[in-house]
């Protein structure tokens, strides 16, 4: 899909500052307000800007343990993706599920309160789920690194 500098540089100052106003987008965009307006419904029509979305910091609500957790699933069950992704779905501490190409078919993000937590979760909700051929756990130490921003 086609997008022009202006865009860019729309797009460019939403992901620096992803709380502004339409007004002061425009203004650190360089276009007047009604383009900056109308140039945003358009990537909105066209699907670039899917929405707008709160991020939390599970910290700071009391989630200590991130653990990544990636499956390899029974091949001999045509369903089993479908019926893991399902069942997963229902999992509260399931923050991302990702399908994969290669050893790991999937990789679930949990959060839990602490360690105790965790191993509940792990032994009540995980372990329970349908067609898991093997796991691999890997707990999160520290994020150097969390951006959805592209290169624009």
């Amino acid at each position: 899909m086609q997008i022009d500098d202006t865009d860019r540089r729309i797009l460019r100052q939403m992901m620096a500052a992803p709380g502004l106003g339409t007004a002061d987008l425009a203004d650190r965009a360089g276009v007047t307000t009604a383009t900056c307006w109308r140039r945003i419904e358009r990537l909105k029509e066209r699907g670039i800007l899917k929405g707008e979305e709160m991020v939390l910091d599970w910290v700071a609500l009391g989630f200590e343990v991130e653990v990544s957790l990636r499956f390899s699933l029974e091949k001999t069950n045509p369903r089993a993706f479908d019926e893991f992704i399902d069942a997963a779905r229902e999992v509260p501490e399931v923050i991302e599920i990702q399908t994969f190409l290669g050893r790991t078919d999937l990789r679930l993000n949990i959060v839990a309160r602490d360690m105790a937590h965790y191993q509940e979760i792990y032994r009540r909700r995980i372990l329970t789920l349908p067609h898991i051929n093997d796991t691999e756990a890997l707990m999160l130490v520290s994020t150097i690194k969390n951006s959805a921003d592209l290169p624009l």
